[in-house]
């Protein structure tokens, strides 16, 4: 569209009408051949068509993937466990056949040695400036492929700062939900183990409201206030006003409201059952 309207100014400006409509049919041109490099670039043009919002779904899939792929390979090579954590994530989302061979064309693109780690993250925070919650789950889904191995090596976590900074979250944000996470993983790593145990022991989980509640041994007090960002002298209010704010943050619906793909609302769902599961603990412990 800003092709066609630009083309139109500049060629009234130094060829009046004539050149008006000169400027009109190469700006046209442009815009088309911007489009059809957006979506061999990883666009996912199979996945999203038409609107804004899909081309915004577009966007956060190719830039997230591509983003993931550069932190990946930060230390010089991308271990196999990155390969398996970003697997692992194309699965939960139910990518198969051209859709995550376009998942992963992104990822690679972001391995590549001409990659803009900066242009990439300027341009997602240009177009989602508004839309705080998801700038937020950006940054968590990269913290998260960094942290797929349960260890942040140094380069790692300074390009973590600089996708943070380019999305205009401060330092003491991105430390709070560093330290989010990292209390995430290991109650999921816990949980985990816990239930393999169970499994083995043919014992049933315990369900309360459609969501997992751990049991007693799976979480302590400290982790499950780690989760929700809180400090070990947190108040009920406290843990009350903590909860519904992560939880309003990412609620699914609302995220893909905004822009993110509803192949991604699993990460979102799943980081709403971990906010669920470190409040019911807090209220039964309390």
């Amino acid at each position: 569209m800003w092709g066609k309207v630009l083309g139109f100014c500049f060629g009234f400006m130094f060829g009046r009408f004539v050149g008006a409509l000169l400027g009109l049919y190469l700006g046209h041109m442009f815009d088309r051949s911007l489009k059809q490099d957006f979506d061999k670039a990883g666009g996912f043009s199979g996945l999203f068509k038409g609107d804004d919002i899909n081309e915004r779904q577009a966007l956060f899939f190719s830039s997230c993937f591509a983003v993931m792929g550069h932190i990946a390979k930060s230390n010089g090579r991308v271990s196999e466990t990155h390969i398996k954590a970003a697997s692992v994530f194309m699965n939960e989302m139910g990518l198969s056949g051209d859709e995550r061979r376009e998942a992963q064309d992104a990822f690679r693109s972001g391995k590549e040695a001409d990659f803009s780690l900066k242009e990439t993250v300027h341009d997602f925070k240009e177009r989602f400036a508004r839309r705080h919650d998801l700038l937020q789950l950006f940054l968590e889904i990269q913290i998260q492929m960094a942290f797929s191995d349960g260890h942040l090596a140094e380069q790692e976590k300074q390009l973590l700062h600089e996708v943070s900074k380019q999305l205009g979250i401060s330092r003491t944000q991105f430390s709070f939900l560093l330290k989010r996470y990292q209390a995430e993983f290991a109650f999921r790593q816990q949980q985990q183990r816990f239930y393999e145990q169970q499994n083995q022991q043919h014992s049933t989980h315990n369900e309360q409201h459609g969501h997992r509640v751990p049991p007693n041994n799976s979480m302590n007090r400290a982790q499950a206030l780690a989760l929700l960002g809180l400090s070990k002298d947190a108040s009920a209010r406290d843990i009350k006003v903590a909860y519904r704010k992560l939880m309003a943050q990412h609620h699914p619906d609302k995220l893909v409201s905004q822009g993110l793909p509803k192949h991604m609302m699993e990460v979102a769902v799943k980081k709403s059952q971990d906010i669920q599961a470190a409040y019911e603990y807090l209220k039964k412990a309390a």
